[in-house]
């Protein structure tokens, strides 16, 4: 398949879907999922990057706003066909209302010990052990760490992964392990908002076609300087190069979720279209880890360390993130305590442009289900943060910010 074909099957994952509906003649019912998430929110005054400002959380100041609206349509069909997609709402950003996923899996009954599976199409690496829950959501807290808050926002694959993977009892061993492989298009940005903003805690997943704000920076905007917008549009092809990422899974039956992935988008950093975005040339490696070690209690961290490049010298940085969660679940209670730290340091000689970032942030949560179908929730996000580049839009390097959300989430189907 030539490297537009790709990209075709690519970008236009419900067209597949829709080819396997007519090519498949038997399918179960379709099954519709989803919920909405009102959030009334007592959030900082340091205007959000959602309003083009510094701040590094998701609302500035007092409001109501429908935080999550998620539609999951899912279809199996005979051989272990499976089309999904899944679409997002919200009262804030760019859009507030498109396409987070779409794609179609292929995981064929075997009795072997070692067993294949695949999908296509335009969806999420599955390096989070945070983000589980329906949606791309987490089942913890109402805003999930800085990593996967990043993950939220740049990046999504448009492409296909292969994986093997052998589950225990086939080899009557505790332990199940798969490896995947994935070659993809369509992700050459990533690394820009991590470069002019740093790492954000938020929940708003970027969708498809969305564009995201950050401050406008005299060191970018200005034909002197980086001459490009003060925004990005995350899942662009620019360069015509493939990226690809490899992964390993390793679980213990009742015990440890450990993943471990090579992320790289070989991105040719001197390539730029007519908007003046850049192809970034961005790689990192990820791991994480869940364990419920006790009836109820949950342990969950994740690390990750990276770099990215811009331009001929114009934009390196090396980032670095990670999160420690502990979580406890019981009756129809759920507490969840987590802290962060993140940090973007500056590689390049580029003084007019600015990149170093860091920051820590303590989260807070309760979840709470009277019902299945209902949930009432409260959390508490404080952090601290600086960002080299705020000066040159009149404000202090240094930020501390907080925020309290209260949460009422129905869902439906499923």
């Amino acid at each position: 398949m030539t490297f537009l074909g790709l990209l075709r099957l690519s970008f236009v994952p419900l067209a597949l879907a829709s080819a396997c509906f007519a090519i498949v003649p038997r399918a179960t019912a379709l099954e519709v999922k989803g919920l909405a998430q009102l959030s009334f929110v007592d959030g900082d005054s340091k205007t959000s990057f959602i309003n083009s400002g510094t701040g590094i959380l998701r609302y500035d100041g007092g409001s109501a706003e429908l935080s999550q609206g998620v539609l999951e349509l899912t279809q199996d069909f005979d051989g272990g066909l499976t089309a999904s997609a899944t679409f997002n709402a919200f009262s804030d950003g760019d859009l507030h209302v498109g396409l987070t996923q779409a794609l179609v899996d292929w995981k064929p009954l075997s009795a072997n010990a070692v067993r294949f599976k695949g999908r296509a199409g335009f969806f999420y690496p599955r390096m989070s052990a945070e983000n589980t829950d329906i949606g791309w959501l987490s089942p913890y807290t109402y805003t999930p760490s800085a990593i996967n808050s990043w993950i939220g926002e740049e990046m999504r694959i448009a492409g296909l992964e292969a994986t093997l993977f052998s589950p225990g009892r086939s080899r009557r061993s505790p332990w199940s392990w798969e490896i995947n492989t994935a070659v993809y298009g369509g992700n050459d940005p990533a690394g820009s908002i991590l470069s002019w903003r740093g790492f954000a805690l938020h929940a708003r997943q970027s969708l498809h076609h969305d564009r995201l704000q950050f401050a406008p920076l005299p060191s970018v905007i200005p034909p002197s300087t980086v001459s490009g917008p003060a925004w990005v549009e995350p899942f662009h092809e620019i360069d015509g190069r493939l990226g690809g990422y490899i992964g390993a899974h390793l679980r213990r039956a009742s015990g440890p979720d450990l993943r471990v992935y090579y992320y790289d988008n070989n991105g040719n950093p001197n390539e730029l279209n007519s908007d003046r975005l850049y192809a970034w040339d961005t790689r990192f490696w990820s791991l994480a880890y869940a364990h419920e070690f006790r009836p109820g209690w949950t342990l969950l961290g994740q690390w990750m360390v990276g770099e990215s490049h811009m331009g001929d010298a114009l934009v390196d940085i090396d980032f670095d993130a990670h999160y420690v969660m502990l979580s406890h679940a019981s009756g129809r209670h759920r507490w969840t305590l987590r802290y962060d730290g993140f940090d973007v340091d500056e590689t390049d000689a580029y003084p007019k442009d600015p990149n170093n970032s860091d920051g820590s942030a303590w989260t807070a949560a309760w979840r709470y289900t009277p019902r299945k179908d209902l949930e009432v929730g409260v959390e508490y996000l404080d952090t601290r943060n600086s960002a080299a580049n705020r000066p040159t839009v009149g404000e202090p390097i240094n930020a501390r910010q907080q925020q309290l959300l209260f949460s009422l989430q129905y869902r439906f189907g499923g």
